[in-house]
């Protein structure tokens, strides 16, 4: 059997699958936030809990980690949970868990997970987005996981947002406290802010998303104004990933991609972006929801 491990800020996640896909055990556990050796010994207790449930062993693990694992070594950087970072989290989990470990960006895991059994089966080219508290991407051909040289591949959060109006420079800051990102536009968090400021209220107190999309939903006009623009912005930044990767499906993940307007509205707003006089990529919801993360770190 193989284990995925999905190592969030605020809770760890494993699953057990079968060579076939099928789930033989889940459990989820709290973080052991700022104690890394901590988070060792609880992963090892997580894999002896699903053992236990499913009546086997473990062969192989992976684990799917916020910010980026270089290759070669292991070692995760950028991460958000920032006592992963600089720690050669592979090597130590393969000497706690005794077991092969492979290791990966969670939105990678994402990525997989829908390309092998979700919304991207069976095509050559998958791109996975998440569109939650931050915005990542992973790449997946022909099942392969592409990380890239520097293991930033997907990271389309980083760009900057296509073609900005006057009013969108030199915009919001980014979480890498560079101006103008796609994720400080396209987050959860950055759709509420843009909407806190066109209302007049305050950005840290104003609705989150979820309210924001309800307010539009309910026929606000702010609000489906800020709805409208959120679109059109994830249109220009989609459509580059088109331009540059051409992928027969564009997955979408996180929070935000449960709005259900947006597979009607943006795909006609990337075609305007896309060079040439064909448009077939396919934008589509996930279909495993919360555990396609941990799902892909198990088929990593």
């Amino acid at each position: 059997m193989r284990m995925g491990v999905d190592y969030g800020g605020t809770k760890i996640e494993g699953i057990l699958l079968d060579d076939e896909g099928r789930e033989r055990a889940r459990a989820r556990i709290p973080t052991p936030r700022g104690d890394y050796h901590g988070g060792l010994e609880a992963i090892r207790g997580l894999m002896q809990d699903l053992e236990q449930q499913a009546g086997g062993r473990v062969s192989q693990v992976g684990i799917g980690v916020p910010g980026s694992v270089d290759r070669e070594t292991g070692r995760v950087s950028m991460g958000n949970s920032t006592w992963l970072n600089g720690m050669d989290l592979r090597g130590d989990l393969t000497a706690t868990l005794e077991r092969p470990v492979k290791i990966a960006n969670d939105a990678n895991c994402f990525a997989l997970s829908e390309a092998v059994d979700g919304g991207g089966t069976g095509v050559p080219v998958v791109f996975g987005v998440i569109l939650g508290s931050g915005v990542g991407g992973g790449i997946v051909v022909n099942g392969r996981l592409i990380e890239g040289v520097n293991a930033i591949a997907g990271e389309w959060g980083h760009i900057p947002l296509p073609s900005p109006l006057d009013d969108e420079r030199p915009g919001p800051l980014c979480s890498c406290q560079v101006p103008g990102h796609v994720e400080a536009w396209l987050s959860g968090p950055s759709f509420a802010r843009d909407y806190a400021r066109r209302a007049g209220l305050p950005e840290t107190t104003g609705p989150t998303a979820p309210e924001v999309i309800a307010r539009a939903e309910a026929g606000e006009a702010a609000a489906l104004e800020t709805l409208q623009r959120y679109e059109d912005r994830l249109g220009r930044g989609l459509a580059t990933i088109v331009n540059v990767l051409d992928p027969d499906v564009i997955v979408l993940g996180g929070g935000m991609s449960n709005v259900k307007r947006l597979y009607d509205t943006v795909p006609a707003l990337m075609e305007r972006h896309v060079f040439g006089d064909k448009f077939r990529t396919r934008l589509v919801p996930n279909v495993h929801g919360d555990s396609s993360g941990v799902r892909g770190a198990a088929w990593l």
